[in-house]
């Protein structure tokens, strides 16, 4: 199995994170819409590059 499949899970698990960050009462609280969608934008391309990976692997002939 190809490694980098785990190091895209890592980076999907870590967009969560930043998505669930509570920012609220820090110093950091202005930052709570930029790690949002930094954390979304995470999840949306490595989940991309994980179906791509997957549809590819489905269809190459062995």
């Amino acid at each position: 199995m190809n490694s980098w499949i785990f190091l895209f899970l890592a980076c999907i698990l870590s967009g969560f994170a930043l998505i669930e960050v509570p920012l609220t009462d820090t110093f950091l609280a202005s930052l709570s819409p930029f790690t949002t969608v930094v954390g979304i934008l995470t999840v949306l391309i490595f989940s991309l590059i994980l179906i791509y990976k997957g549809v590819r692997y489905l269809f190459t002939t062995k």
